[in-house]
């Protein structure tokens, strides 16, 4: 069940820093997630909610970001190899991240809106459950969450904007693994672990305007303590030996597990300046890992010592990522847009597991905008690098001795309409 919930936590490694996922619109994602200053669409409300003031009338936004993940590549020894020097690689996978967000400017100075976005996310699974290097730790991973985003924004003056929402987030897992000891005569069993859970925060947003070519934007949104309860803990072709010491003769058993996880907070700050039809902006993105320090694993039915409660040391550290993006309005309806990310790794090497082999990441992104009347179309394509990394951090049931490789293509797709 412990690893069920690491899933909670954690991301592809196309995503930002650990398991966020800022692919919220493509139109930020063309300049790199560089945003939170100019924050002049809909989807303000993820990235600077004191943006929607700026929109008027009503607007509907909606996209869907199209992830092709390329299985990362793993190169040395874990407590299956037998000290082997062996390879595995993690399968492609394909999947899609959707946003949805609506505004009306209610009066000059007052507007409101919703956003409905996926925040964490993810997708991994090794090639063969019961031949995996990994598999006594992981052999698939599936992660989706949504968080609905009511938000409200207020024009105090010609300089000062500021913007406040509340978020609650729905988050369903799962997990799967095949567990390994020599002495019970190898592969334990195949499990399957599936989990849901919510979860409240806020978030609020500042918008300055020194002038009509200066912006500044400040932005945060509020940890979360993503509650999971009664997840499923199914255990399936339990072999010979473990069934008769541990699982009475039975060859599957059903259980309970729960967890609560401390999900950390954010905050952005960014500066937009334009010249003429050119506008660039950087941004400083922080995410305050500290809070996720361990995870703690309760099982309602516990069969010592192959199921049992958990305690996990995780010791993420705090991180910042640096974003620079600038676009260059060509005509009045077309919009050309390039961008770059750094985003370094809060997953300290002692802890790292390869439910998420994460590392260093660079964001290259390009996209164009088209507007058409009352219709706006943003599109938008980001490659990352994630860098090669090697870790020494292997137990005699745990962790691994060896360097990790990958990449990954996105492709961002919105469609607006003003009315």
């Amino acid at each position: 069940m412990s690893v069920l919930v690491v899933l909670m936590f954690s991301a592809t490694s196309a995503m930002a820093a650990g398991f966020r996922l800022p692919e919220a619109g493509a139109k930020a994602m063309g300049m790199g997630f560089a945003f939170t200053a100019q924050a002049d669409d809909p989807s303000a409300i993820y990235f600077n909610p004191a943006g929607i003031v700026q929109l008027e009338g009503s607007n509907f936004k909606g996209g869907i970001t199209y992830v092709k993940e390329n299985g990362g590549t793993f190169t040395g020894t874990t407590p299956l190899t037998g000290g082997a020097t062996v390879a595995e690689t993690q399968k492609d996978l394909n999947f899609f991240i959707p946003n949805l967000f609506f505004t009306r400017k209610a009066s000059p100075n007052f507007a409101y809106g919703v956003g409905v976005f996926s925040p964490f996310g993810l997708g991994q699974e090794y090639e063969n459950p019961n031949t995996s290097i990994f598999r006594n730790q992981t052999t698939k991973i599936d992660l989706m969450t949504i968080v609905v985003n009511p938000t409200v924004a207020w024009k105090v003056n010609e300089v000062l904007s500021i913007g406040a929402g509340i978020d609650f987030m729905y988050g369903s897992a799962i997990l799967e693994k095949t567990p390994f000891s020599v002495a019970l005569g190898g592969n334990l069993y195949n499990s399957k672990l599936e989990g849901n859970g919510d979860a409240w925060g806020y978030n609020f947003g500042i918008l300055l305007t020194p002038s009509k070519d200066l912006k500044v934007g400040v932005s945060y949104r509020s940890p979360f303590s993503l509650e999971v309860k009664d997840g499923d803990v199914e255990i399936r072709n339990i072999n010979g030996p473990t069934s008769a010491t541990f699982f009475g003769g039975a060859t599957s058993f059903d259980t309970k597990g729960s967890a609560t996880i401390n999900m950390p907070a954010t905050a952005t700050i960014g500066v937009a300046y334009t010249v003429n039809r050119l506008t660039l902006e950087v941004d400083a993105d922080w995410t305050f890992w500290h809070s996720f320090h361990s995870l703690d694993i309760n099982i309602k039915d516990e069969r010592p010592p192959v199921l049992v409660d958990t305690t996990t040391a995780k010791n993420w550290k705090d991180v910042v990522a640096l974003h620079v993006g600038g676009e260059y309005r060509v005509s009045d309806p077309l919009a050309l847009r390039l961008g770059f990310r750094y985003d370094p790794t809060p997953v300290p090497a002692e802890t790292m597991g390869p439910e998420l082999p994460d590392a260093d990441k660079l964001y290259y992104t390009a996209g164009v905008g088209y507007k058409l009347r009352n219709w706006t179309f943003d599109i938008a394509y980001m490659y990352v690098d994630k860098k090669d990394r090697t870790v020494n951090n292997q137990t005699a049931s745990a962790g691994f001795n060896g360097t990790w490789t990958g990449d990954a293509h996105l492709v961002a797709l919105d469609v607006g309409y003003k009315f």
